[in-house]
């Protein structure tokens, strides 16, 4: 079963990330932002299954119009998707699919030229590229380090999205240490604000947080594809979407050495 999240029922059902989480400060935020979305013409679709004898969600969808896309790339005109996630034992069952379609059938409802979404070769927080090669999606750009743009276009002669290209001397504008560039469109980033500034503090750096309030924000102060996370110390990016401290802290540790 899918069921389509909204103004009238987000409040009961929440959203699909840390369910048993709820009460938690990134998860409350998340949903406040998700409401504002909802004037944006966002949607967001969370499957539910029946395991046994209880029933579960486990797994969602999160899109919206290029116009208001929270992603590092101009795409007037385009669905982009934001969040695909399938877990547990309801992977590998064609439910990814059946999310994704949701996502087609509206943007081609309200005439747009397609469909487009950031993926990342080395996965995490955004989907690898393999479901949608197979629902007819076509890589159009990409990014360094390992971000790639596909698109299912419905018109041919549409023009095509492209990532905002980030210019060197913008990564110098946030200073010395280390800045967090964040929004509040992952709630798992809470979490990963205070460790990073646990960090910080351990080795005496300095711990600044940018916070990004708007899809215009992604466009003028984003320094990253992924758009509504990226960590920046001194110039350099240590991490361009949310990820394990763990790694972040080892890039650290190589610039700093």
């Amino acid at each position: 079963m899918i069921i389509d999240i909204n103004e009238e029922n987000i409040d009961k059902y929440g959203l699909f990330c840390r369910q048993t989480k709820r009460d938690s400060e990134g998860n409350q935020f998340k949903e406040n932002w998700v409401k504002e979305r909802f004037k944006e013409g966002m949607k967001i679709k969370m499957l539910k299954v029946k395991e046994g004898k209880k029933e579960a969600f486990r797994g969602f969808i999160e899109y919206i119009p290029g116009k208001y896309a929270w992603r590092g790339i101009e795409a007037n005109g385009w669905m982009v998707i934001h969040c695909l996630w399938v877990v547990g034992r309801a992977k590998e069952k064609g439910n990814g699919s059946k999310l994704l379609q949701k996502c087609i059938d509206d943007a081609k409802e309200q005439d747009m030229y397609g469909v487009a979404m950031v993926t990342a070769k080395k996965g995490g927080s955004l989907a690898k590229p393999t479901l949608f090669l197979k629902k007819g999606f076509e890589k159009v750009d990409e990014s360094p380090p390992y971000f790639e743009l596909y698109v299912k276009k419905f018109k041919e002669d549409a023009p095509l999205p492209k990532f905002i290209k980030i210019p060197k001397e913008k990564l110098k504008t946030y200073g010395d240490g280390i800045t967090i560039i964040d929004s509040g469109q992952c709630p798992y980033t809470y979490d990963l604000n205070d460790r990073i500034k646990e960090m910080g503090k351990e080795i005496n750096v300095p711990v600044k947080i940018e916070h990004l309030k708007s899809p215009q924000d992604i466009k003028e102060k984003s320094l990253s594809p992924y758009g509504t996370f990226c960590v920046v110390y001194n110039g350099e990016i240590i991490s361009h979407k949310p990820e394990g401290i763990k790694q972040i802290k080892k890039r650290f540790d190589s610039l700093i050495k």
